[in-house]
């Protein structure tokens, strides 16, 4: 069977059936790029339209590379957090044309990493207990994003956050997928997460018919319902290959600065999201390392350097690909089929945008749930141990960057480990990202 000899279901313990159903709840809880990120680089001056067809464009290309290089069930598209970086700047120097060069470059730079191994080493150097930290802040960071779509925690002034309006319907359905939805996971059924996100839909779809539901955009209730089946894509050409090499040469040193910014948070963003998504399927080596690594990150940055061509911002993988995970997606062949759908989201997009997010924020946060079971095995007797991954584990749900929290994470090792005479622990690896992490927090 073909499948089988490509992506090797066997030897992974899945089928066509489990890895089809995983890069479909894959595809639906982080389709909602599709929308946001023309939105939040469309503040920059750039097309909507074009950014839509660029964002999905790209998103399967480097969800496809993934499935060939590594084998992985990793879903990559447009990063969030580095698509405002892009729009800042963009705004900032007047220039979105600038800040696609920038991208390009940092992919080209991503490349040629990949292929010497230096980010493969940088993976290998990471300790076990902050890969598993990583693996629980991820989790506690996809529940928090989960909670923050569904309107059950908001932006509060006095407490930073707080309770949404738990009158709002929109958050009694996100509270009644989330209830449906880990009571089939419970029960065992096969899809239970697709299942969840589809049926939470159709529950708002008869409130809106029997008009319980009422639309109304400004307060966050969109029409559930279709506006037909099929469109064409918008037209790439205002965005296509729009480098200005000019520009970025003239503004200097300050481009390096946000080429190197753009590099590390995806150098980082990438390997975080690996290794929490590589640990929750059990697939580190019994030396805690992850295989055909190298594969993955050079799909990550063919993603970038074809999303910056193509006219988006920044490529990384993505934290929702533990939801597909979650599903029981093992293999590459679950990353293909997210990447396929994002192909025919660009044709049927009014279906897959009627989707709102109330319905897919449930599977974020039951993910969350999945990935805390990492937290196990995390060594809390050696301080010197806890307390590094504690900061990784907190860092990244309240800074809301997965690079943050390692490089918090990372530096407080190096330290504990230098003060406490354990430098015999430290590998050679940890020395050159210390000096990076440094001239990243405070230069």
């Amino acid at each position: 069977m073909v499948f089988e000899k490509l992506f090797k279901l066997k030897e992974n313990k899945t089928n066509v059936r489990t890895e089809l159903l995983a890069g479909i709840v894959t595809f639906m809880t982080m389709a909602y790029i599709l929308i946001v990120n023309p939105n939040i680089l469309s503040e920059a001056g750039m097309d909507w339209g074009a950014v839509f067809t660029a964002t999905a464009l790209s998103a399967a290309i480097a969800c496809i590379a993934m499935a060939f290089f590594a084998n992985y069930p990793v879903a990559l598209a447009s990063g969030m957090g580095l698509n405002a970086f892009f729009a800042g700047m963009a705004i900032k120097h007047g220039s979105w044309q600038i800040m696609l060069t920038a991208i390009f470059l940092e992919g080209i730079i991503f490349i040629l990493l990949s292929l010497v191994n230096f980010r493969e080493k940088i993976v290998e150097s990471i300790p076990d207990n902050l890969k598993h930290a990583v693996t629980v802040g991820i989790g506690l960071f996809i529940a928090f994003i989960g909670f923050k779509n569904a309107g059950v925690i908001t932006p509060n002034e006095g407490t930073m956050i707080g309770l949404g309006d738990m009158k709002s319907l929109t958050v009694i359905l996100s509270l009644v997928g989330l209830l449906l939805t880990i009571f089939m996971v419970h029960k065992g059924i096969k899809g239970a997460l697709l299942w969840g996100i589809l049926g939470t839909y159709a529950v708002g779809i008869v409130l809106q018919l029997t008009g319980v539901y009422v639309v109304d955009p400004a307060a966050g209730m969109y029409d559930l319902i279709p506006d037909g089946v099929v469109s064409l894509p918008p037209s790439l050409k205002s965005t296509f290959l729009k480098f200005d090499f000019k520009g970025a040469i003239e503004l200097g040193f300050e481009f390096i600065v946000i080429m190197f910014a753009f590099l590390f948070v995806d150098i980082f963003d990438t390997i975080g999201t690996l290794i929490g998504v590589a640990t929750k399927a059990d697939m580190l080596d019994e030396n805690g390392k992850l295989p055909r690594v190298k594969g993955a990150l050079l799909a990550d940055a063919v993603g970038t350097v074809a999303g910056s061509g193509l006219g988006t911002s920044t490529v990384t993988s993505y934290i929702e690909s533990a939801s597909g995970v979650a599903a029981g997606g093992r293999t590459g062949l679950t990353a293909l089929t997210t990447g396929l759908l994002f192909i025919v989201a660009l044709v049927f997009s009014p279906i897959f945008m009627a989707i709102p997010s109330f319905a897919t924020a449930p599977i974020l946060v039951i993910v969350g749930l999945f990935m805390m079971t990492s937290v196990t095995k995390i060594d809390f007797e050696d301080y010197t141990e806890a307390m590094p991954a504690f900061l990784t584990l907190i860092i990244m749900p309240l800074a809301g960057s997965i690079a943050d929290g390692i490089v918090f994470g990372m530096l407080s090792w190096f330290l504990l480990k230098l003060f406490s005479g354990k430098v015999k622990k430290i590998p050679v690896t940890m020395y050159v990202l210390v000096v990076i992490f440094c001239v990243y927090l405070f230069v």
